[in-house]
């Protein structure tokens, strides 16, 4: 499968870069009121540049769980083949958000397709569903 870097889905990979970006900005903010108890009076302006600098990635955390939030409503929604529960899907390849197994809606990249019996009386070959 191509296009399958990390292992967890897609949206849960935009919530934890999300996450990130919150954490370095709320630490970030904390270090800079800091320079305030090292530097004294000079430490008020590296405070005031952590802070804005920790601010800056706050906001982006901010946009990318709008962004994360904007693509989860408008994901295919299906039922992993593993372990049965219903999972969230972006793009035409991705992981299943619980037991990560690799989903694909591209015939071309899956490994098995589903069968059908064709005649039930018929004690022949099975085709694959298209």
């Amino acid at each position: 499968m191509k296009n399958i870097f990390f292992k967890t889905a897609k949206i849960n990979e935009f919530r934890l870069w999300g996450m990130i970006f919150t954490l370095v900005g709320m630490g970030v903010m904390i270090l800079g009121t800091g320079g305030i108890l090292l530097f004294g009076d000079v430490g008020k302006i590296i405070a005031a540049f952590f802070l804005v600098l920790g601010m800056i990635a706050l906001f982006v955390s901010v946009a990318i769980y709008f962004w994360a939030g904007m693509m989860s409503t408008s994901a295919t929604m299906l039922q992993c083949p593993e372990c049965n529960r219903p999972t969230k899907m972006l793009g035409k390849t991705d992981r299943c958000m619980y037991c990560k197994t690799i989903l694909t809606l591209d015939p071309d990249q899956a490994n098995s397709m589903p069968t059908a019996d064709v005649n039930i009386n018929d004690h022949s070959q099975q085709a694959p569903i298209r």
